[in-house]
């Protein structure tokens, strides 16, 4: 670097380094989840209000390469870079510090002042242990189910196009694998003020000597790079700082084709909602830019809200496992749960003024006045209502006064449903459900036989119903009256809605009754019933994807024809490098008999155990450790725990392992490293 670059570069770093105190904080409305109580597995989604400093704030550019080896993550990135070169600039403007991360581009850089000015910040104190190593989970995630499967790398491109694209980069002078030089030319980088750096202790001391607390994660792939770089989101939460991911400008690696079978933008929202959970709060980028926030053109996904506030039915498990199960593909779904000390308190429920679609599965509640305004509204808004069994009476205290400040609303199940809903039989009654035959052709009985089958509990008492319901299916008790369980309803307000009086969890059971559920639901969010597709129910040992299992304590597979893989991740520290060589320890069963891999590499089987060629080992890193387990055994595959010795100490791998049953033997290694592969379940590390 010539002595004017390097003047210029001493100078713009002293100039950024003071920063306008009449600048405006930065008003930032964080997105987070916190668990209904412990250990209940479900998270109100909460929001709060922080005002940030400019002056102590950073935004990081996480690995906006100019190429990728997926056309498609190419296609959505050059989608949104626009906006976050405009949130850049005006970040920027505001006395924001800004620090573009493309990582293993640096060369590109080379005598650019914003790489000098990175490499220049003097170190104000010891970064923290492992700030420059690739991170893989934190604490916060141990209790966590990680919500994808990445392992085959999560492209979705065409077989045909990526062909093409890959053929176009290699043209280009590019490694299809690995195709990225430098950032993407659609963000500005300002030589005068930025800094460019892929280093996590080079990017901590920009942070510390800048006095900075809050850091703006953006970039690609949000369950990738964004979360495991050693400047990614893991590590800075880790390290105390304040740090959110803008989540409309992000995206996510994942592929359709792979667990658990969503769309790619539902596989975006899985990870936003693992991160808000388990790792740090979201923001979005009309918070600085204003405006609306950032959707991509392809996603259509309506919005549906899930509320649920009964206790008696469990639909607050019942609910989110179907949803999961079929509505991944074309819903973008919002779940709000009770409070579970407050029975009149829906936390998250203004998520309503939002939705497109909602779905009522509530008893005998009351609600703050401008919670229930917000029901009301959106019903009065001609918007699609659903409701399941106990939304009859979702807002009616039995002619009871609501407590002072709370809100009923008793003509809700008929002024939503057109329903009467004045009781039900004995919970005993066995009841047997029929289509009407009159409407058979209703689209909302696509797909469900013309044959009769057991209600799961008590049959409601609704008639009459009011004129404009359409009743699609009945129930009957011997010796008494008929009575619809299944009706849609034209409303006052132009709206349509369909109730189901089913919702108990043996419901749940019936293929007629999630197959009527879940084209209810199409239906009323103006999509196809035809494209209802309903998943068979499979154990881990028939599963056509890798399920999360503990070891020990899987139960013997009766598919003993096929091979049974498991595979984890371990971090060896470099420690563990010196001495004798590592070896991998297991004590296969009476009758059975394992091959080991490590990171791809088939291991040597001696008597101490597998032999791991040092060559092998990434240190401080993930390590991909897969087992293929043959033969007939009576009890589980593995004698004890499998185990990793070395010279410094033993790791037991007892816990989470992923377990797959096949005879595809490229199931011995992932199509990429095992850190960008792996999913937090399964790491185990000294």
């Amino acid at each position: 670097m010539n002595a004017f670059l390097k003047l210029a570069a001493c100078f713009s770093l002293v100039l950024i380094s003071t920063t306008s105190l009449s600048a405006e904080d930065l008003k930032l409305h964080l997105r987070y989840q916190q668990e209904t109580s412990k250990d209940s597995g479900r998270y109100h989604r909460l929001h709060r209000t922080e005002n940030w400093d400019p002056a102590q704030t950073a935004v990081i550019v996480c690995d906006v390469w100019d190429y990728h080896h997926c056309l498609n993550a190419v296609r959505r990135l050059e989608e949104f870079a626009p906006r976050l070169d405009n949130l850049l600039k005006t970040a920027r403007e505001q006395g924001v510090t800004i620090i573009h991360s493309p990582s293993d581009c640096m060369a590109a850089y080379e005598g650019h002042p914003a790489r000098h000015r990175a490499m220049q910040v003097p170190q104000k104190e010891p970064p923290p242990a492992g700030i420059k190593n690739w991170c893989s989970k934190i604490p916060s995630e141990e209790r966590a189910v990680y919500p994808i499967d990445q392992s085959d790398g999560g492209e979705d491109d065409d077989p045909v196009e990526h062909a093409a694209w890959a053929k176009k980069l290699k043209s280009l002078g590019r490694n299809p694998g690995l195709p990225w030089k430098s950032q993407s030319p659609l963000i500005t980088i300002n030589a005068n003020k930025d800094f460019i750096s892929d280093k996590g202790d080079e990017v901590w001391n920009i942070l510390q000597s800048r006095g900075i607390k809050n850091v703006i994660l953006t970039g690609v792939h949000t369950n990738m790079c964004v979360l495991g770089r050693p400047f990614g989101l893991r590590q800075l939460a880790k390290n105390g700082k304040n740090v959110v991911l803008v989540r409309d400008m992000t995206d996510t690696m994942y592929n359709p084709k792979s667990w658990p079978y969503v769309s790619h933008y539902t596989g975006n929202d899985l990870i936003f909602s693992h991160i808000e959970k388990f790792i740090c709060p979201t923001i979005t980028s009309d918070q600085i830019l204003g405006g609306k926030p950032f959707t991509y053109k392809h996603d259509q996904r309506p919005h549906l809200l899930m509320v649920m506030a009964e206790a008696e039915y469990h639909t607050n498990e019942s609910l989110p496992e179907f949803a999961s199960k079929y509505l991944g593909k074309h819903f973008r779904v919002s779940m709000v749960y009770a409070d579970d000390k407050d029975r009149n308190s829906i936390p998250g429920i203004e998520v309503i003024n939002d939705a497109d679609v909602v779905l009522f599965s509530v008893r005998r509640r009351v609600l703050p006045k401008k919670a229930m305004q917000a029901i009301r509204n959106f019903v009065q808004s001609g918007k699609p209502v659903i409701g399941i069994r106990t939304a009859s009476h979702a807002f009616s205290l039995r002619g009871k006064q609501p407590p002072q400040g709370l809100a009923d609303w008793p003509e809700f199940d008929a002024v939503v449903f057109g329903g009467n809903y004045h009781g039900h039989h004995a919970n005993d009654a066995k009841s047997l459900i029929s289509i009407n035959e009159s409407q058979k052709r209703n689209p909302i009985l696509t797909g469900i036989p013309d044959k009769p089958f057991p209600q799961a509990y008590s049959l409601y008492e609704v008639s009459p119903l009011a004129k404009n319901t359409t009743v699609l299916m009945t129930g009957k008790i011997k010796g008494a009256p008929v009575e619809p369980v299944a009706w849609t309803f034209q409303r006052k307000d132009g709206g349509k809605s369909f109730y189901t009086s089913l919702g108990h969890p043996g419901d749940f059971e019936q293929p007629e009754f999630v197959r009527l559920l879940a084209n209810g639901i199409y239906w009323a969010a103006g999509l196809d019933p035809a494209d209802v597709t309903l998943s068979e129910k499979v154990t881990v040992h028939d599963a056509p994807h890798w399920s999360v299992v503990k070891i020990p304590g899987l139960k013997k597979s009766e598919k003993t024809d096929q091979s049974r893989w498991y595979r984890c991740v371990v971090r060896v520290p470099r420690q563990w490098m010196s001495g004798k060589p590592l070896l991998l320890k297991v004590a296969e069963a009476k009758g059975s008999e394992a091959k080991a891999w490590f990171n791809g590499a088939p291991l040597k089987k001696t008597d101490a155990g597998f032999r791991i060629a040092r060559e092998s080992v990434v240190v401080n890193d993930a390590n991909l450790i897969v087992l293929q387990v043959t033969g007939q055994t009576k009890a589980a595959d593995f004698r004890s725990v499998p185990q990793l010795v070395s010279a410094s100490g033993d790791l037991p791998l007892a816990g989470r392992w992923q377990y797959r049953v096949s005879n595809d033997s490229q199931l011995a290694n992932m199509p990429l490293p095992a850190k960008f592969g792996t999913v937090t379940d399964i790491v185990f590390k000294p």
